[in-house]
Order: C-alpha cells, then structure tokens, then sequence
C-alpha cells in the first residue's frame, strides 16, 4: 500500500494551486486591468459611494469579488470549483437604521457567472458590474430589500496606488496587491425601496485590486477608507493591524484638486479612535467615528469621520462569508466610506 501513499502525495503536489505573485513592477495597463485576473489568488470590484435621495441622503456599496480555491485546476469536471464569484451589495438609510444587506454567490460558469479578462464585465447569476465602451461604468443589483441600477461616469483619472498600482500591506516584498482607485465617480440612475423607484444622482468611488498574499501573519483586520472631498481632492486611507490593534502597516494617498498626488509611508497615517459601537446581534465592538491624521509637505492634516448612522455592520456569515462594518461617512468638506474588519473576529484573506 506504500505506492498508493506515494501516488495520492503526488497527486496532492500535481493539485496544490500555484498563485501569481504581486511584485514591485506593475505594468498596469488599461482597459485589460478592469478585467479579472484569474491567475491570481483573490480581486475585488469595490463601488462605495453617496446618492441624494428625495428624503435625504443614502449611502451603498456593491462589491463583486473573484477567487481561485485550493483546488486542482487542471481537473476537467465544469463542476470543478476553479474560479468563485461572489457579492455584497448594502444600502445605509438613515430612516431605516440598520444595514439592508444582500449577497449572491457561484462558482465560474455555465453563463451564470463570469468574470471578463478584456475588460470590466462581471456577471453573477442576476448581478452585473461592467464598463461601456465610452468608460463609463454600469451596476445592476436586485436585492432583497432594495435594487440598484447606476451609472458611475468618470470625471477624474485613474488613480494608481502605492509605487504606480503596487501597493504594500505588510513588511515583507509579496504583502502586497495591485491597486487602483477611480474617485470622484459621477453617479445616476434608479434607486428602488419599497418597491417604489426614484431617480437619484450622487458621487461614487471605485476601488481595484488583486493579490495572492495581502495580509502578514500578525494582521486579524484592517481599517479603510476613501473620500471624496468637495474641492475635488481624494483621500486614501488604510491600517493592517494585529490582535493588540496595533498598526501592522499602513498606507493610502492624497491628491490634489490639481492632479498632484502624495503616497503614504507607514508613519504618515495615524487613525485615532472618538467613539465606539456594539453590535447587538454579533458583539463586535466598531471605533465608527475616527480621526485620521495624514502627514502632508504643508504639515499634518486630520480628518474627522462621522457615520451616517451607528448601525452599518454587514453580516454575510449566511453565505461563508465574515462579518465587518462598512459603512458611508462624513467629513468637514467631503463624503465617503469607511470600513473596519477584524472587530468581530479575525479576518482571515
């Protein structure tokens, strides 16, 4: 029986995932770069962003992520799980209090599921993220609670992260995505609650970014957020931190309104905690008003970030998924959005 051992060691070896790394020399090249990036271990179209609504404000967020499992790719089965895509869309109404929350979820394939390599173009199941050919981006969501059907128009341009879209999260070389942002989004289309659609206009933020080794050993959460301010700046902000809450690294980017922008090293990025939040339902304990204070050539500036509302925890356990607070923020002289994961339980990547 020794040889089945040695046959099943040798499969296992043959079916172990080997991912592409993320090294200090990105190339990115557009619109290739919208698109998905199958040889690496996980990405994320993240769309977080502001709409004027007849009854005040609303913040939302849709989120469609790829990732490549621990499995055997060349296995030819169609039922092989080679590629996952799966969805957060929520919606922070301040008249309804709470996060409404849905998500969807499938592996890659039958026309069900796919994830354009050309360009951006993702579809999951009734769920769809992709870019037109004048650049303009188009979300269709229909959940549970409310639909989305937007268009985010361009009025900035790309914004790389880190060194030209190599951005760091830890010490080590290969802690690191490929990163970029598209701020200043002008958003329009249909919100839908109630069953009821209503025209709405807002402005919206795009973030990309791909990887096979993000996060150090040490991290269990990190802290996020990306605001556009009314003069036409966009700030970036991140922490990676450890189970003491210490900063395991950090990092972002301002630019200015005249296009000049400014990359954050670790010291250059602090967040300060003014107020903390306990969920009811899962006991995470949410700083959900921050400071963050950014070292600039003219000194240092602090930013004071208020939620909308407390109540903006998405649970997506329902679905194999964590459990996090993401959720839209103000600040003197602009809007945006702030996540926080870790806070119920590390966040494993």
């Amino acid at each position: 029986m020794r040889w089945l051992g040695m046959l099943l060691a040798a499969f296992a070896l043959a079916a172990a995932p080997v991912y592409a790394p993320v090294t200090p020399d990105p190339r990115l090249s557009f619109p290739r770069d919208h698109g998905g990036h199958p040889q690496f271990r996980t990405e994320w179209w993240y769309v977080t962003g502001w709409l004027d609504a007849k009854d005040g404000p609303v913040g939302f967020q849709v989120t469609f992520f790829r990732t490549r499992p621990e499995v055997n790719q060349a296995n030819p089965s169609a039922f092989a799980p080679r590629q996952v895509l799966f969805a957060h869309a929520a919606l922070s109404d301040r008249k309804v209090g709470r996060l409404l929350h849905d998500q969807r979820i499938a592996r890659a394939g039958f026309g069900l599921a796919e994830a354009s390599t050309s360009d951006a173009d993702i579809v999951l199941l009734d769920w769809r993220l992709r870019r037109a050919a004048d650049g303009r981006f188009l979300t269709t969501v229909d959940a549970k609670d409310f639909g989305l059907d937007l268009t985010f128009t361009p009025t900035q341009p790309i914004l790389l992260q880190g060194r030209a879209g190599y951005s760091a999260k830890g010490p080590r070389p290969e802690q690191a995505s490929y990163y970029y942002s598209a701020p200043h989004l002008a958003a329009s289309g249909t919100l839908i609650r109630n069953g009821r659609p209503e025209a709405v206009k807002g402005r919206a933020w795009l973030d990309r970014e791909w990887s096979s080794t993000l996060l150090d050993a040490r991290a269990v959460g990190w802290d996020w957020a990306g605001i556009n301010l009314d003069d036409g700046s966009a700030l970036t902000v991140f922490q990676v931190r450890d189970k003491t809450g210490e900063p395991v690294w950090a990092g972002g980017s301002f630019r200015d309104p005249r296009g000049r922008q400014i990359v954050f090293q670790p010291p250059d990025v602090r967040f300060e905690t003014v107020r903390r939040w306990r969920s009811p339902r899962t006991g995470g304990v949410y700083p959900v008003e921050r400071i963050v204070v950014v070292r600039l050539p003219s000194g240092e500036r602090r930013f004071r970030l208020r939620p909308l509302f407390d109540d903006q925890e998405l649970d997506s356990r329902a679905g194999g998924g964590p459990v996090y607070w993401e959720g839209a923020v103000r600040t003197e002289g602009g809007r945006g959005y702030l996540e926080l994961t870790g806070y119920a339980g590390a966040l494993k990547l």
